[in-house]
C-alpha cells in the first residue's frame, strides 16, 4: 500500500502519522520525500487497514494498494529515478549515458591496463573486467581470480576509472571491498543467499537478468538486495534464451522501457552477451540507447582473436571508439529533443 501525503503536511504530522501506522498495524513504513509530495510505502500485511479511514485523514492526498510483490524496487513507492553516484563523481540514472567497457576476462596487467586507457580515451566512465569467470565448461578458462582483482585495481590506479567485476559466492565478499560496482551475473541472479549478503553491503550492485528469467523475477531479485538495506541496484538486460540460435541470446529491448516504467532503478544493456557477435554490438547499442537505457556494458579486447574468453563478441578498441561516438551522439540528440 502507498499513501501520498498532501504538500502542506508538516514534519510533526508526518512523524506522528508514521508512528500511528506502525503501532496499529503489522507494517513497516518507508518514507520517500520528493520535491512536490511525500510518499509512504507500507510493507507487510495491509489487509486489515481501512483505506477509507486512511483517506479521511487531513494530511492524506491519495491511498492505493500495490499488487506487485516487489515493493522497494517499485516506482509507485519511489516515483523519481534512483541515481547512483560513484566515488569519482560518475552518476548512473541521472539522464545521461554511462559506458562500461573492458575485457570479458582479465588476462594480464599489460592487457587490462592497455584496454582501460583505450576505452577511457573513447569516453568510457567505468572499466569492466572479469576476475572470476563462470563458464559452461569446467575445462574453460575460469579467470585469474584474486590476481585478476589486483590487476583491475592496477588499471584503476593508472586511469582513474571505477571498476565493475563479477562476484561468484558469498565467501568472496570481503575480497570485493575495494571494487566500485559488484556484478551479479545471469547465472547467479537467483542465488538468494548471495543477494541477501550483498544487501548488507553499501556497494552498488549490477544485477544481470537470468538466462530464462522474467522481468518480475529480475525485480524480485533486486528486491532481495534492497530488502537487506542496499538500495544501490542497477538492472541489466543481457539477453534471454529463446528458440533462436543465430545469436547467443535474444536481446529483449522491450525490457528497457518496461523496467523503467515499473521501477525507479537504473537500467543498462549488455549488447555483447546478448548477441555473442561483435558485428551486432553497434546496432544493438544504438537501439538500446533509443529504448531509454541509462548505460551500456560492452566487451573490448585488444586482440579478440586471441582472447581467452568470448573473443567473438568483443570489440577492438578502435571499434569501441566508433560505437562510443555514435551512442553518445544519439543520446545527446534524444536529450535535446525530449
Amino acid at each position: 500500500m502507498i499513501i501520498v501525503l498532501k504538500p502542506e503536511c508538516s514534519r510533526e504530522q508526518l512523524v506522528s502519522f508514521k508512528e500511528q501506522l506502525e503501532n496499529n498495524y503489522a507494517v513497516k513504513v518507508n518514507t520517500w520525500e520528493g520535491v512536490h509530495s511525500t510518499v509512504l510505502g507500507l510493507i507487510g500485511d495491509t489487509t486489515a487497514i481501512d483505506i477509507d479511514y486512511i483517506s479521511a485523514q487531513d494530511i492524506v492526498d491519495d491511498v492505493r494498494r500495490v499488487q506487485e510483490p516487489y515493493k522497494k524496487a517499485n516506482r509507485k513507492f519511489h516515483p523519481e529515478n534512483t541515481v547512483i553516484e560513484l566515488s569519482n563523481g560518475t552518476k548512473i540514472g541521472d539522464g545521461g549515458l554511462v559506458l562500461m567497457a573492458g575485457p570479458c576476462s582479465v588476462e594480464s596487467r599489460e592487457q587490462v591496463c592497455s584496454i582501460a586507457k583505450s576505452v577511457k580515451a573513447s569516453g568510457a566512465q567505468i572499466l569492466r573486467g572479469g576476475a572470476f569467470k563462470p563458464r559452461t565448461s569446467p575445462y574453460a578458462f575460469q579467470g585469474l581470480k584474486a590476481e585478476g582483482l589486483d590487476l583491475l585495481k592496477d588499471a584503476r590506479r593508472e586511469t582513474g576509472l571505477p571498476i565493475v567485476t563479477e562476484i561468484m559466492r558469498t565467501s568472496h565478499i570481503d575480497m570485493f571491498e575495494n571494487v566500485d560496482i559488484i556484478q551479479v551475473g545471469a547465472r547467479n541472479m537467483q542465488n538468494f543467499e548471495l543477494l541477501k549478503e550483498l544487501g548488507k553491503t553499501n556497494k552498488p550492485i549490477l544485477l544481470k537478468r537470468g538466462l530464462s528469467s522474467t522481468i518480475e523475477e529480475l525485480l524480485m531479485s533486486a528486491e532481495y538486495i534492497m530488502a537487506g538495506g542496499n538500495d544501490k541496484v542497477i538492472l541489466c538486460e543481457r539477453g534471454i534464451r529463446t528458440y533462436e540460435t543465430f545469436t547467443r541470446n535474444t536481446l529483449d529491448l522491450s525490457a528497457v522501457p518496461i523496467l523503467k516504467s515499473l521501477s525507479h532503478l537504473p537500467v543498462i544493456v549488455d549488447p555483447s552477451h546478448a548477441t555473442g557477435k561483435s558485428w551486432l554490438v553497434e546496432s544493438m547499442s544504438m537501439a538500446a540507447v533509443a529504448a531509454g537505457a541509462d548505460g551500456l556494458i560492452i566487451e573490448v579486447h585488444n586482440n579478440p582473436k586471441c582472447a581467452l574468453c568470448d573473443g567473438a563478441q568483443s570489440l577492438t578498441p578502435e571499434q569501441f571508439d566508433k560505437v562510443a561516438g555514435k551512442v553518445n551522439g544519439l543520446k545527446k540528440y534524444l536529450n535535446e529533443n525530449e
